[in-house]
């Protein structure tokens, strides 16, 4: 029971509490759990994936699991054992896997979204009429409300990373959907366009329309990302994630997506970062090499293939025990939390 109720005021609650009701009402009980805590206690869990488990189980899904069955995708979520749903409490993160020659057919909604390419090559995607094949370690972006579709005209099964701010999405009652009149839009007369306008990342048309706060660029390639990345490497690191840069919009210099934001970072051998806690939450995926990640008590020994999921305010640090370079790829929700005002950081 709360310190600041006396039993005769929780006496006086319990009997008021029936009454309320009937006019859809309430009353703080004694028994309640409180609304504001000293610092976040998330239901979300941090958890680590490990490629060696997941790789025989993607194996089976696309061997078992019909591309239309349930829906026009066939992917493996990321759950997260602390939520009903969701790797975390505002997205999901599911790995997809597309067979050759397969369409994941067009369709629009309003959850934001994005494709991290992780093994494989021969799929395009086309997003509003644009089209753009997809290589290991490009981030394609879906904004919300816009039509697209996959095609495999490879050889090999492919396996990318989707991240939808679906938990965001459901909890703000803002869910729409609409599949296309066909299972694959039309490409575009210029099937490149806002890669030719923005695609250098120095330079943009100063008079090109765009809706305000939008990203129109819809692929960022990773040969570009690793030439960034190798250049940044001449200069000292980040105490916390060593060489690391964020995906942005062209157009503001902001995040990358209104909701969710991309990073790529290379830790070097020998880096030992500094242990850090913010509000939001991120998910990692390892790309090359292998280190630890300690979160709060736990250590999590990874390798290239591993997934992370880091809860809210849960202490962190990254170390690359190889004697290579480890990289790996982030999403998070700290635009969202920044946004609304929501975002706090502490460094150990």
């Amino acid at each position: 029971m709360s310190e600041s109720i006396t039993p005769e005021d929780a006496a006086a609650r319990r009997a008021l509490k029936a009454d309320l009701e009937r006019f859809n009402c309430k009353v703080h009980q004694s028994d309640d759990p409180p609304l504001f805590t000293r610092q976040p206690q998330p239901d979300m869990k941090s958890v680590h994936w490990r490629w060696r488990d997941l790789e025989p189980l993607l194996e089976r899904i696309g061997q078992e699991v019909a591309l239309g069955a349930g829906g026009p995708r066939r992917t493996l979520r990321l759950h997260n054992p602390g939520l009903p749903y969701g790797t975390t409490h505002t997205f999901w993160g599911s790995i997809q896997v597309i067979l050759p020659g397969e369409v994941a057919t067009a369709h629009r909604h309003s959850a934001n979204a994005l494709r991290f390419i992780i093994k494989g090559k021969g799929a395009w995607t086309t997003v509003e009429g644009e089209c753009y094949p997809m290589n290991e370690g490009d981030l394609v972006l879906t904004p919300a409300w816009l039509w697209h579709d996959h095609v495999h005209k490879g050889d090999q099964p492919m396996i990318w990373l989707d991240v939808l701010d679906i938990s965001l999405m459901r909890m703000l009652r803002a869910t729409f959907f609409d599949p296309y009149p066909q299972d694959m839009q039309a490409v575009s007369e210029i099937p490149d366009r806002t890669w030719r306008l923005y695609g250098s990342g120095l330079m943009r048309p100063p008079r090109a329309v765009h809706e305000e706060g939008t990203n129109p660029l819809l692929v960022y390639p990773f040969d570009r990302a690793q030439e960034a990345l190798d250049s940044l490497s001449g200069l000292p690191g980040d105490p916390c994630d060593d060489v690391v840069l964020e995906y942005q919009n062209p157009t503001n210099g902001g995040p990358a997506m209104r909701t969710l934001a991309q990073q790529m970072q290379k830790l070097r051998p020998g880096f030992q970062g500094q242990p850090r806690r913010h509000s939001g939450s991120k998910l990692y995926v390892v790309m090359r090499g292998k280190g630890t990640t300690t979160v709060g008590d736990e250590r999590y020994d990874w390798e290239e293939g591993d997934f992370m999921a880091i809860a809210p305010w849960a202490w962190h640090a990254h170390s690359n025990t190889g004697s290579q370079d480890a990289w790996l790829f982030q999403v998070n929700d700290l635009p969202t939390m920044k946004a609304l005002g929501y975002f706090k950081e502490e460094r150990g």
